[in-house]
C-alpha cells in the first residue's frame, strides 16, 4: 500500500513465514485450555445430572467415561486444567510487575509447561493408588 509520499509501507509478518515463539504459543494454549475447561464444566454437569437421575443414566455416563476414549479425554482435560492454572499463576506474577525480563519470561514459560506435565502425571498416579 502506498502512502501519500509514494513510499511502500511495511507489511505485517505473514503467518506462513512467522516463527511462533514460546510466549505466543502459551498465550494461544491458555485461551484454548479455557475453552476446553468450559466444555468440561458442561460435561461435569451432565455427569452430576446422570448421577441424580438414577443408576441407569449414571451407568451410561460411567461407561462412556471408563472407555479408552473417555480416559484419554479425562487425561487431556486434566492437562488442560493444570496448564490453565499454571498459566494463570504466571499472569498473576506479571500483574505484580515482576519477571518481565526476556530470560524470566521464557524461563517461566518452560516452567508452566513442565509443571503442567508433572502435575497431570502426579494427579493420575495418585488417583490410581487412591482409587484402589
Amino acid at each position: 500500500m502506498n502512502t501519500p509520499t509514494g513510499r511502500l509501507r511495511p507489511r505485517s509478518p505473514n503467518i506462513q513465514f512467522y516463527r511462533p515463539q514460546l510466549t505466543s504459543v502459551l498465550s494461544i494454549v491458555n485461551r484454548m485450555t479455557g475453552v476446553v475447561l468450559s466444555v468440561c464444566a458442561v460435561a461435569l454437569v451432565i455427569w452430576l445430572v446422570a448421577a441424580a437421575a438414577g443408576p441407569h443414566a449414571y451407568l451410561i455416563v460411567h461407561t462412556a467415561i471408563a472407555s479408552s476414549l473417555g480416559q484419554m479425554l479425562l487425561f487431556l482435560a486434566t492437562f488442560a486444567f493444570f496448564m490453565h492454572l499454571c498459566g494463570s499463576l504466571r499472569h498473576l506474577v506479571w500483574d505484580t510487575v515482576h519477571s518481565f525480563s526476556l530470560r524470566a519470561i521464557y524461563l517461566s514459560g518452560w516452567i508452566v509447561f513442565a509443571a503442567s506435565v508433572v502435575f497431570t502425571i502426579t494427579a493420575w498416579v495418585v488417583s490410581a493408588f487412591v482409587g484402589r
